[in-house]
């Protein structure tokens, strides 16, 4: 494995020129998809100079003629994430071997042929954004600027990326600006155009839907938000908000439910139904409850207590103790606990044992942490043995450092700057192109970015009926990544191909 500053001392060996191209042939039920997979570079360039070597991988339907089929660029979010995780998890052709309902499979790492690509429908790119995977950006040289001691020390420095992307601003751009570029390399600027996007990238697809249009220019005939985190506020909270509580807790209950944990009057309830009882819980009862504090009345507390446990599954002194604020830590930890079992925070139905059952806090392993080891060693065998694709780099699945250097560089003033939102982005959007098309999906057991928040922001939106019957939403058994359930991923694709009809329809 090559360190990132041996990595990058020789460009030609790091970032080959060539394209890496292979043709390929996939059984789809009855039919047969042949297609062309190319691997390569694509430079970002300031005044003319690279200043960015951003990877993707694109796979191709032979078809004709090619330019009045769909093209979908797709991303995942992090911050700090390639895109490993829609590639080899659902879109693309091959991907990696899961156990049925998400669960991890023993080893080793098996790559299967996938009939669930979008593939059937779409050609695809796959692109990591710079800092991940293959991509990378070095800090610009200074040439002879610099003189005495400071020139020396930066002499014997080595290398250094250049964090300029990591920052909220700056990665649309290069985003925006790598899209331009391949459809202009690729003579695909008249194709019906998508874009797809998985937890943070579900982020940055909302705020594209107007950066894509109004700043490079590129018309979107659709826009996919896949398990999204749109308004970051929401992701976590407070003694002194409301939303994220109401917003998680529809979730909580339907994980109690997969795990025959509630105990409504109906013991045969089915998850539906449990779904429905907590939606309307969280929000009457609940946030009532939240927004009166400790003026709420004594006994309507016991009683919505009482409520609330039968349909989360926890304890009611722990429900009453929190003041109704459940946590997704806290409930991961305590609904399984008499059993030594951890729920996953990504997937609430996934378990792992507890390993330190004695402590007050989990200081354990999520149990979809150990997907990493799945995805990297698919997406290395896949791109460097199926796909010929030569480079010393290191494909970076997941880089801690630019999610810990990730900034939001607006210039505002931070100290009354609000958490970064992208609703405002996909509403004004949606009004730059009345024709654009919008998909948003996610698991039932995600307790990272739940379903209910983007239901409630849809509500908020003040959309027109027009608008309104433009957006299509869609929810799965699973969780964060609900295509690693074998059922769902073949929802999720049914429900793509149906959205994909409907947008090209309205073209």
């Amino acid at each position: 494995m090559i360190n990132q500053h041996e990595e990058s001392s020789d460009d030609a060996t790091a970032f080959p020129e060539q394209r890496f191209v292979t043709r390929h042939d996939l059984a789809v039920g009855a039919t047969e998809i042949s297609y062309v997979a190319s691997a390569e570079w694509i430079k970002l360039r300031r005044i003319h100079k690279p200043i960015a070597h951003v990877f993707h991988t694109a796979y191709i339907a032979d078809s004709s003629p090619s330019e009045s089929r769909p093209l979908t660029f797709v991303f995942n979010g992090g911050p700090g994430a390639a895109s490993a995780y829609l590639h080899m998890g659902a879109l693309g052709p091959a991907r990696v071997r899961f156990g049925k309902d998400g669960t991890l499979p023993p080893g080793p790492t098996a790559i299967v042929d996938n009939p669930e690509t979008w593939l059937a429908f779409s050609d695809l790119v796959f692109i990591d954004p710079v800092g991940t995977g293959f991509s990378r950006s070095l800090t610009e040289e200074t040439g002879n600027t610099q003189v005495g001691e400071e020139s020396a020390k930066s002499q014997r420095r080595s290398p250094e990326e250049n964090s300029e992307f990591w920052e909220i601003e700056r990665d649309l751009d290069s985003l925006g600006e790598f899209i331009s570029r391949f459809l202009s390399r690729h003579h695909r600027w008249s194709s019906p155009l998508f874009i797809a996007g998985e937890s943070y990238g579900g982020f940055r697809v909302a705020r594209m839907a107007r950066r894509l249009q109004e700043k490079h220019g590129v018309g979107l005939c659709g826009i996919l938000l896949i398990s999204p985190a749109i308004e970051l506020a929401s992701l976590s909270g407070s003694d002194y908000d409301l939303t994220y509580w109401v917003e998680v807790f529809p979730s909580l209950a339907a994980s109690a439910h997969h795990h025959g944990r509630t105990c409504n009057t109906d013991p045969a309830a089915s998850l539906a139904t449990v779904i429905g009882q907590a939606e309307t819980f969280a929000c009457n009862e609940l946030s009532r409850w939240l927004t009166c504090g400790a003026e709420f009345p004594a006994e309507e507390r016991r009683r919505l207590v009482t409520r609330m446990s039968g349909l989360c599954g926890l304890d009611e002194g722990l429900i009453d103790r929190a003041d109704g604020r459940i946590s997704s830590t806290l409930f991961c930890r305590e609904l399984l606990r008499d059993q030594r079992q951890f729920c996953g925070r990504y997937d609430a139905a996934v378990t792992t044992t507890d390993p330190f059952p004695d402590r007050n806090e989990y200081e354990g392993p999520d149990p979809l942490s150990s997907y990493d080891r799945l995805f990297a060693g698919a997406v290395n065998h896949h791109l460097r043995s199926s796909l010929q694709v030569a480079t010393e780099l290191e494909y970076r699945l997941l880089s801690q450092e630019v999610h810990e250097s990730w900034k939001d560089d607006s210039g505002r003033n931070h100290f009354f700057h609000k958490v970064a939102g992208a609703t405002d982005d996909l509403r004004y959007g949606m009004s730059l192109n009345e024709h654009m098309h919008v998909f948003l999906c996610h698991g039932y057991f995600d307790l990272i970015t739940p379903y209910f928040s983007t239901g409630r922001l849809i509500e908020l939106m003040k959309l027109t009926p027009a608008q309104r019957s433009r957006i299509v939403t869609h929810n799965f058994n699973g969780g964060h990544m609900f295509y690693s359930w074998d059922d769902s991923r073949a929802a999720f694709r049914d429900a793509a191909h149906a959205f994909y009809q409907l947008a090209g329809d309205g073209a």
